[in-house]
């Protein structure tokens, strides 16, 4: 028994010693210039230090209800009825694991998923991923060109060539938001957040849903695999609602609490900074959902079965609904969604750019890259086929990002479960196996639509 003690104790003193040789090297945190810089209170109560932590989640959760959200959810709700919502619930619980997981992550390893990609990976893997990554960014800031350029023409009437054009100048209002601070920015996207769960609101209660057909959506049903076209639009609200690059934001942006770096504090970290993920995400199953049932309720039930495009339904809120403002109110949630995603775009690219090739821009600089890689193929296409072009291609970039998925979840799951990482904050036997059943869902549901794609 003695020797067996002695064993145990030189394992975890050799543990001990791995993690601080690991940490040492990669000393460089994620976001060196807001780490640990909101207090969290050390003998506050319960809901003080829940308070502390909140904010984070909220940000995560905007890039759940960006535009790219809008087009699939009015479409699956247009042609297919209530039946598309099991999928955005099941999409929901995935990404609340996920982010969970990348809490995890930052938490116990005080790195950020990119940056532990680069410490585990041979360069031209890091290289690889990276890049990969970068389209996803690239494919959700389209939508959010598209999808702010959308709302500009609904709200003022501006051409949507120059709303498009006019967003790469959102940079500025990005950059001058930076510098007040990072709770100033959670507030911010709080705000907008609220804005869009208000209008929403109004939009559920002037459209009188069916209540059993709804919660009957809830429910899985076969068709949605077998038949092509739900499949399609299933993945495009996957991709719209599990995004890969909220899984690099969330393990950098959790570190901006000053928690102590201790196992006691990490664990009070994980715990709050968990259910601030949870809560938040199920803000954005509500949105999510209501816009489909906005949809299911207002165009399936009409016969307007075939409405895919944002504008379409914009313009057909007012007469079905009998009111102006429901139009109104409709075009505002859209900019704000768009505005909110702006946000957490820059910190995304910041993190990936910094954690993958440890090369640093100035957030202006990384903003302005990020978004003329969206505007290019947003303003040809608004030229080229106009409204109907760019509502199919915000379609397409979120499966554009459900393609990516796989290569952020298995890395993130892969090191959640290594104790050389995690130690003792390593996965459970139980959450190991959930994860890894989310990760192979995902997986084959897109190659299933690969499949389908290329050979049917």
């Amino acid at each position: 028994m003695y020797v067996c003690s002695q064993k145990t104790m030189a394992t975890e003193a050799e543990h001990k010693k791995t993690v601080a040789t690991w940490l040492k090297k990669n000393a460089a945190h994620s976001l060196p210039e807001v780490f640990s810089t909101v207090k969290v209170p050390g003998n506050g109560s319960f809901w003080k230090k829940l308070f502390a932590f909140s904010g984070p989640g909220l940000m995560v959760a905007v890039g759940y209800m960006d535009p790219g959200n809008w087009a699939t959810d009015i479409a699956g709700g247009s042609s297919f009825g209530y039946t598309l919502l099991s999928v955005i619930l099941a999409s929901n619980l995935f990404a609340i694991l996920l982010q969970y997981l990348s809490v995890k992550l930052g938490v116990a390893t005080e790195r950020d998923l990119a940056q532990a990609c680069r410490d585990s990976y041979s360069k031209p893997v890091s290289f690889a991923l990276w890049i990969l990554c970068e389209i996803a960014i690239a494919a959700c800031d389209l939508a959010e060109v598209i999808g702010s350029a959308i709302a500009l023409n609904l709200l003022f009437g501006l051409p949507l060539v120059w709303g498009v054009s006019l967003t790469a100048f959102d940079v500025l209002i990005i950059l001058f938001f930076q510098y007040k601070g990072f709770r100033f920015i959670e507030a911010l996207v709080a705000a907008l957040i609220f804005t869009i769960i208000a209008a929403f609101a109004f939009e559920i209660i002037a459209s009188h849903p069916q209540i059993f057909p709804l919660l009957s959506g809830l429910l899985p049903h076969a068709e949605i695999v077998t038949n092509p076209k739900m499949l399609y639009i299933s993945i495009g609200i996957l991709g719209a609602t599990v995004m890969p690059h909220n899984l690099y934001l969330h393990s950098s942006i959790v570190q901006t609490r000053d928690y102590p770096r201790t196992e006691i504090g990490k664990k009070m970290a994980i715990k709050f900074a968990g259910i601030d993920s949870t809560v938040a995400l199920m803000s954005a199953f509500f949105i999510n959902a209501a816009i489909l049932i906005l949809a299911a309720a207002t165009f399936h039930s009409s016969g307007h079965t075939d409405v895919a495009d944002i504008t379409d339904a914009h313009k057909l809120l007012t007469p079905l609904l009998g009111t102006t403002l429901a139009s109104t109110l409709f075009a505002i949630a859209l900019l704000a969604s768009g505005q909110n995603s702006t946000l957490t775009g820059t910190l995304a690219g910041q993190i990936v750019m910094e954690g993958f090739l440890n090369i640093r821009l100035k957030p202006w600089l990384r903003r302005l890259i990020t978004r003329l890689i969206a505007i290019v193929p947003a303003f040809i296409i608004t030229i080229l086929y106009g409204e109907k072009g760019t509502t199919s291609l915000l379609v397409l970039s979120q499966v554009i990002l459900s393609m990516q998925l796989s290569f952020a979840v298995i890395p993130l799951i892969l090191f959640t479960n290594s104790k050389q990482k995690m130690g003792s904050f390593a996965n459970t036997p139980l959450l190991k196996y959930t994860a890894w059943i989310v990760a192979t869902i995902i997986l084959v549901l897109n190659l299933y639509l690969l499949y389908d794609y290329f050979f049917n």
